[in-house]
């Protein structure tokens, strides 16, 4: 792709030489006078790169090409889908898979070696089922969505258009939902299914447990990560984005437009308001319902700013205690 088609297609002002073709797209530091790389508001223009993607306020010359754009992370986002060197997959199934004959099969598809599609499932238009997936009874899958290698829908799941989930996840399996009696656990039986909206991403080895009556529901646009774990009747509002290693219990509601750092977790049967943001490893045990950054750790989620102050008296206890054992030894002297 030459700079000028990538300008068209970014709604960038090219500065320079639009024939240029760069080889790829590159960090700052690797970048060569072939490559494209993309320089942040405020940095240094440190860099061997033939082309950047710059704001429309930055400083051009004729040492090198620009694209000059009004947000430049994301139109970095939009270039590297433009130059993703990924392989594209072959058009049609492969021998090697196996497509029950009651599923509906869309138009320019790919199904890898190894694929399973059970009986009534409906697998729409430029969609991608990677290698060795199992797509389980009466899923539906919508327009251009990847499943990479190895992903496991389990029966009754639906995806949006343009959805996308990495290696290793499992979406609908059963939630954790037993009931005590005096013969032991008895199993409740999971009868919902997992719904997830258009432009979704699932990381790898993330899992998303089917609702136990009601679907689990994940809207539009939400962004996942890796070795995620979403359990039965949990419901995630549009462009809601989850770090790796988040754990939430079934029940959680998660409005939208809302951030979760790693490794937090939550502990179920709560509501949390949009536009909520969660710091790394906090545990949220309660409602939230006013918008904002919480923060915590293992004490509980609470206001961002509240929880900086206690981390900085946290720090200062040896100190306070040294003081205090220091001024009650004074106290017992006069005493005396």
């Amino acid at each position: 792709m030459t700079l000028a088609e990538l300008a068209q297609h970014l709604g960038a002002t090219l500065v320079g030489d639009g024939a240029m073709s760069p080889k790829r797209l590159a960090s700052l530091t690797s970048a060569g006078p072939d490559d494209l790389s993309f320089l942040m508001p405020g940095k240094p223009a440190d860099t061997d790169a033939g082309a950047l993607i710059v704001s429309r306020a930055h400083p051009v010359d004729s040492t090198r090409h620009y694209l000059q754009v009004d947000d430049v992370y994301a139109a970095y986002a939009a270039a590297s889908q433009h130059m993703d060197p990924a392989p594209a997959q072959a058009l049609g199934v492969h021998p090697g898979a196996y497509v029950d004959p009651t599923a509906v099969i869309g138009e320019d598809v790919c199904i890898g070696p190894g694929a399973v599609i059970e009986a009534g499932v409906t697998v729409g238009d430029a969609s991608v089922i990677g290698a060795h997936c199992t797509v389980g009874a009466n899923s539906r899958i919508g327009r251009a969505v990847v499943l990479m290698a190895r992903v496991t829908l389990y029966h009754g799941v639906t995806l949006g258009d343009r959805c996308r989930i990495h290696s290793g996840a499992v979406i609908g399996a059963d939630g954790f939902g037993f009931a005590p009696s005096a013969d032991g656990w008895q199993k409740i039986h999971q009868l919902g299914g997992v719904t997830l909206g258009d432009d979704c991403e699932v990381g790898a080895n993330t899992c998303i447990d089917r609702g136990a009556l009601d679907d689990t529901r994940l809207g539009q646009g939400v962004k996942i990560d890796d070795q995620v774990m979403i359990a039965h009747n949990c419901v995630i509002g549009d462009r809601t984005a989850i770090a790796a290693c988040v754990g939430m219990a079934g029940s959680t509601v998660l409005g939208a437009n809302c951030t979760v750092g790693g490794a937090s977790g939550f502990t179920g049967h709560i509501t949390l308001c949009d536009n909520v943001h969660i710091g790394a490893m906090t545990l949220v045990a309660g409602d939230i319902r006013a918008p904002g950054a919480y923060a915590g750790g293992v004490q509980g989620a609470r206001p961002m700013r509240s929880w900086k102050k206690n981390v900085a008296r946290f720090n200062q206890l040896d100190e306070l205690a040294r003081r205090l054992l220091a001024l009650e030894k004074r106290q017992n002297e006069t005493k005396e």
